[in-house]
């Protein structure tokens, strides 16, 4: 069962391509992964790394739930991923922030309701509570100055930090991002990371995919390369004094 400071635990897992939650594969040539054996504790910051099509987001999907888990044991922020009904997604969304290349932001409104009206569908119900909460997590990620620009005029740095903003709203003990610097410069991926590092330091866990090692040998952490269907922890700071 799950440590209490554990907010991934997965042992003896197996990933397979499905058509969809609750579906099964029609056959082991859509195995992903196997015997994947992954634990991440509060307030650690954890790459994957590897090739396009290796496995990365698989996993990821996997922990939030798009993908359903079939084989081995899987617990995410408390809970059993084998047991998880598809009812209970949204339950378990609630206790984690998800961070997307591609940003799905609402862009027919601001910023401020970008947090609110999520916030309202993921069962806050205080107004005066959403309000106190948005302030707050609009300072974390320093737009509290940006509450009533929509998002086209918002810069793509600025985009993602109310992406990141947007994931932090439910006090998370983990969030998971899938290539959260993959479409900004080097000087805006940089402010990212510094801001993950500070989100992290409070303890929630971050797992990201990238695949730009000049970040993770600026800000060295846990690094899980994904290659032939396996997953391995490496020492990439060995790799880059070599």
């Amino acid at each position: 069962m799950e440590n209490n400071k554990c907010v991934i635990d997965l042992r003896g897992v197996s990933i397979y391509h499905t058509d969809g939650y609750a579906s099964r594969p029609k056959s082991d040539d859509e195995l992903v992964l196997s015997e994947v054996n992954l634990q991440v504790a509060e307030g650690e910051m954890v790459y994957f790394i590897g090739r396009v099509g290796s496995g990365k987001s698989t996993l990821l999907k996997t922990l939030y739930a798009e993908v359903q888990l079939l084989e081995g044991e899987g617990y995410v922020v408390g809970t059993d991923l084998r047991r998880l009904k598809r009812s209970d997604i949204p339950y378990l969304r609630r206790k984690m922030g998800i961070v997307f290349q591609d940003y799905q932001l609402l862009d027919d409104r601001n910023v401020f309701y970008n947090l609110y009206d999520v916030m309202r569908a993921t069962g806050w119900k205080n107004d005066g509570d959403i309000r106190r909460r948005i302030a707050e997590v609009l300072e974390v990620v320093g737009l509290e100055t940006k509450a009533y620009k929509m998002p086209h005029e918002l810069s793509g740095g600025e985009q993602q930090r109310l992406v990141i903003a947007r994931a932090l709203t439910n006090s998370p003990r983990l969030i998971l991002a899938d290539e959260p610097t993959g479409n900004l410069d080097p000087v805006t991926a940089d402010g990212i990371m510094r801001l993950f590092r500070e989100i992290a330091s409070r303890g929630t866990a971050i797992v990201m995919t990238t695949h730009n090692t000049a970040l993770i040998e600026q800000y060295p952490a846990r690094t899980i390369m994904f290659s032939k269907g396996h997953i391995a922890e490496i020492d990439l700071k060995k790799s880059f004094s070599q």
